[in-house]
């Protein structure tokens, strides 16, 4: 359902689900932990695809990290002014 759902970027471009984008800022939750605060702020300048986006307009965007453990996944509700709309979709096999 939510990949009907489209928001804006920081320029009033229209975001879409698999559309690139690239990350301006993000919101560290004050409860968050150092670690988790420092990956969160990591993504900052990163291009990524919109996962989803949910009812509020949020556009949701994940990273994943090589960690001495394995991998580790980040993924954080953005606002128009922290996203910058980079282009469509990728189309499956291109």
């Amino acid at each position: 359902m939510s990949d009907k759902l489209s928001a804006v970027d920081c320029h009033g471009r229209t975001v879409t689900v698999g559309d690139r984008v690239r990350v301006l800022g993000v919101s560290p939750d004050r409860d968050m932990d150092e670690d988790d605060a420092e990956m969160i702020a990591f993504m900052i300048g990163s291009e990524c695809d919109v996962d989803r986006i949910d009812e509020h307009g949020l556009v949701w965007v994940s990273m994943w990290w090589s960690c001495g453990d394995g991998t580790a996944t980040t993924a954080a509700g953005l606002t128009p002014a922290q996203i910058e709309w980079l282009g469509p979709a990728r189309q499956a096999g291109s």
